[in-house]
């Protein structure tokens, strides 16, 4: 019989008979925190979040892939994220009759996050944490500045994926982690990043490797199939998009935290970082621990798999050379946030008397310095929100919502051609609305482009993802276009916009 501070882990799947009650109460408790987080931002949201909207009310309303009602389009990056709040959208129908999209994003928000806390919570149990392990971190991804800032984009289904698996890794569950994983990579496809690593890195993973590769395929392959085919490309044309912007000035993927470190933003930008790099720092010591105590520590073996697939990701970020839009950041950030979280975890677990009251000490303050300026922070700016801590928009979300409705009254059904930011204004304006997101005619140039300019290998890759995509089709005519100005003008057909980014802007409407 094993003495008690030698206690084994419940059974997979076995709940502890004390714990039962509080494995109830734990999800309810974060859904309705996660509400309450929800109502706080929702009128914040980026523009790149009206894009994800744009396509799920098409899909809730007309079974239509594409940003507007008139054009197929495959600018999705998670096409999990569209189908999830399409059928949240469709849900809320029972309110009101038809389509709600932004409350069914709300439903999406408390449901992933709720994932997220229920999967820490059996990291806690499967590595005998504190319970408050669990709680911190889901508060710790919950209230993050960056995660917060990009709500509606995928990036709280990519907290919860990662945390799930995680913790599938952590129990030995090949099937349930094959499950998981099929489903992150329809979240985002570079996730797969992690995957790859937790598959070859996991021991228990590894010795059950085609299970678990032949479940991920059997969830994710059926959907790349039918995109290369209906939609043109596998890969969503965003790759293709954002990887020839180019840099924000100076700043890239690699050094873009120091380009959010500017007087408006760095306070939400360190907010954001300390816990991952507070998190980097735990995985060295987590290595060094693997290395001179591998048999005590090799159970923490796959949360250093994820702190390396973060740093793995950062990396081939970096050399993709992609501009620092902020919700890149966000997988590295959770992994080493989540590296951070279980280490001081199990520091508190350390020791005995003044020993243990010293860690006990030491992982309630690393825990309150993740969490209390986080918080503060979202709730200092006011609440409800009406631009994100982080934010580069030139508009607010109300600016373009009341433009959108307004060029849409004017235009009916006629095309317009988009000024560089679509999201928000296409969302409202219920018109075909038209740039490289939403017509793939103006894609195929970009398509002819890189193929031209890539060495063989690339090329090759490029053909074959494209090799459905019909490379004769034509940009969407248009009828008008929205001029865009940064100094004051006025006349029929014109609109002043404000963004605490960018602050005052004007935008025209100009028969063509």
């Amino acid at each position: 019989m094993a003495a008690p501070s030698q206690r084994l882990p419940a059974e997979h799947g076995e709940v502890p008979r004390r714990g039962r009650g509080r494995a109830l109460l734990w999800p309810v408790a974060v859904a309705a925190g996660s509400a309450v987080v929800f109502l706080g931002v929702k009128g914040s949201l980026i523009d790149d979040t009206y894009i994800t909207l744009g396509y799920a009310r098409n899909v809730a309303e007309h079974f239509h892939w594409g940003l507007v009602r008139a054009e197929t389009a495959n600018s999705a990056t998670s096409p999990l994220n569209v189908v999830l709040l399409a059928l949240g959208g469709t849900l809320t129908r029972v309110a009101g009759g038809r389509v709600h999209p932004v409350a069914g994003l709300g439903l999406i928000f408390v449901a992933a996050m709720t994932a997220a806390g229920w999967g820490f919570a059996r990291i806690a149990r499967a590595l005998r944490l504190p319970f408050a392990t669990a709680v911190a971190g889901t508060a710790a991804i919950l209230l993050n500045p960056f995660v917060l800032s990009a709500t509606g984009l995928e990036v709280h289904l990519i907290s919860a994926a990662l945390v799930l698996l995680t913790a599938y890794a952590l129990e030995g569950r090949a099937i349930g982690f094959g499950v998981v994983a099929g489903l992150a990579v329809l979240v985002r496809l570079d996730l797969v990043v992690f995957v790859v690593l937790f598959a070859l890195g996991a021991g228990a993973l590894r010795r059950r490797l085609w299970p678990v590769a032949g479940v991920v395929a059997a969830v994710c392959v059926p959907w790349f199939v039918f995109s290369w085919f209906a939609l043109g490309s596998a890969i969503p044309d965003t790759f293709l998009i954002k990887t020839t912007q180019g840099a924000f000035g100076e700043y890239t993927y690699g050094n873009g935290p120091v380009y959010y470190l500017d007087p408006k933003r760095w306070q939400a930008t360190l907010i954001s970082f300390g816990p991952a790099a507070a998190g980097l720092l735990a995985l060295f010591g987590l290595a060094g621990w693997l290395l001179v105590r591998r048999q005590r520590a090799a159970r923490f073996g796959p949360v250093a798999v994820l702190g390396l697939g973060g740093l793995a990701y950062y990396s081939a970020y970096s050399g993709l050379g992609v501009p620092p839009y902020q919700w890149y950041y966000v997988p590295p950030i959770v992994a080493l946030t989540v590296v951070f979280v279980v280490v001081a975890g199990h520091v508190a677990t350390l020791g005995h008397g003044f020993r243990r009251a010293v860690a006990v000490t030491v992982a309630v303050l690393a825990f309150t310095g993740v969490v209390l300026p986080a918080g503060y922070l979202d709730v200092r700016r006011g609440v409800p929100w009406t631009a994100p801590p982080i934010f580069g928009n030139w508009a607010t979300a109300a600016d373009y919502a009341r433009v959108g409705e307004a060029i849409g009254a004017r235009v009916g059904d006629a095309t317009v051609a988009a000024p560089p930011e679509v999201g928000t204004l296409a969302y409202f304006c219920r018109c075909p609305m038209v740039d490289t997101f939403a017509d793939q005619g103006r894609v195929v140039p970009l398509v002819d482009r890189r193929i031209a300019e890539t060495g063989p290998v690339g090329s090759f890759l490029l053909r074959l993802d494209y090799h459905w995509l019909d490379r004769t089709r034509e940009p969407r005519p248009a009828q008008y276009r929205l001029d865009w100005s940064w100094t004051p003008i006025s006349g029929p057909g014109t609109w002043h916009l404000f963004s605490p980014a960018t602050g005052n802007g004007w935008v025209r409407l100009v028969r063509i």
